[in-house]
């Protein structure tokens, strides 16, 4: 039961932020246009600090010897993602498969994890680690493809190889090479602690942008704004929340790998997507309300399939006492 609850509580948690952020740009206590300002903020300086804060403070490459194994994990877990979102893609009319594919293939791969396995161990320390060393590669692989799936995206919109250098993977690597050079000890105190408290903005502000552009795609009167796509929304919440994790937990079933690596693998594939698919699919000429409908109600079902997912696996996989 405590493993329902935490998990539970999680979700809730993140939902009441997306929630207060679509108050507040409702109640105009913030201007609709200072969302892109806060999503750059979000995406190439608060979220570098978190992940590289976290390798700083836990990473030693004398404790995890075998940190290298876990971008492999991660490659074997990208490349099925990425079968399973093309094969389901059918499902659903051709004009919604840019958000379809890239909802299904971009998990939130950092925010819910941490905060369930925060709840979940006393020690938490070693899977987080575990954790930002199995998703730091995601980002390049995000921003350098998400174009390709959108066929109406304008020219200046073309595939971006530059994007490989984002801010997550500089910061991861350089939290890397300091860890195993041994010299991580030396960075000043002060640094760690800006690097800290910026990072710790991160998830909030992500949620905050989530709800405020659920407000602006609802209140939109033009175009598509005020649609509802049930039959679409239904099929993809059902296919990401329930089918995704489901074939991902037999795949482990017949692998057995490590605790750890199974605990990271079933909770990527059981989490919402990124909160940015709306942001890709406007850059792109798709549909953004459609993108944010997706994120929306898969968000709202995790709070019941993500504590169900996590109950299940906990059968096979006996969480360490």
């Amino acid at each position: 039961m405590n493993v329902l609850l935490v998990t539970f509580q999680a979700v809730t948690a993140l939902l009441g932020i997306g929630i207060l952020g679509f108050w507040i740009i409702g109640r105009k206590r913030v201007p609709g246009s200072a969302l892109s300002l806060l999503n750059s903020i979000a995406i190439d300086i608060a979220l570098p600090c978190l992940v590289l804060s976290n390798i700083l403070v836990q990473f030693s490459p004398q404790e995890y010897s075998g940190w290298w194994q876990m971008p492999l994990w991660w490659l074997g877990f990208t490349l099925i993602a990425l079968a399973l979102a093309l094969l389901t893609s059918f499902l659903v009319k051709k004009e919604s498969r840019g958000e379809f594919i890239t909802g299904l293939w971009y998990q939130n791969g950092i925010f819910f994890p941490l905060l369930i396995i925060t709840g979940l161990f006393s020690q938490p320390a070693g899977y987080l680690v575990q954790l930002f060393l199995f998703i730091f590669l995601q980002p390049s692989v995000v921003f350098s493809t998400y174009p390709i799936f959108y066929p109406n995206r304008p020219p200046e919109e073309k595939v971006n190889w530059r994007r490989i250098l984002n801010p997550v993977l500089i910061f991861t690597v350089i939290g890397l090479i300091l860890g195993l050079l041994g010299v991580k000890q030396y960075v000043p105190g002060f640094i760690s602690l800006i690097l800290i408290m910026v990072g710790g903005m991160a998830t909030a502000l992500f949620m905050l942008i989530l709800g405020g552009n659920v407000y602006n795609d609802f209140k939109d009167r033009k175009g598509n704004g005020r649609r509802i796509y049930t039959g679409e929304v239904i099929k993809f919440t059902l296919v990401k929340n329930l089918l995704f994790p489901l074939v991902y937990l037999g795949i482990l079933l017949l692998l057995r790998p490590d605790y750890h690596i199974a605990l990271i693998i079933i909770l990527q594939a059981a989490i919402p997507p990124i909160t940015a698919i709306p942001i890709f699919a406007e850059r792109s000429g798709g549909n953004r309300a459609l993108a944010s409908q997706f994120i929306v109600v898969s968000f709202i079902a995790s709070i019941l399939t993500i504590p169900a997912v996590i109950f299940l696996f906990s059968r096979f996989f006996p969480f360490p006492g």
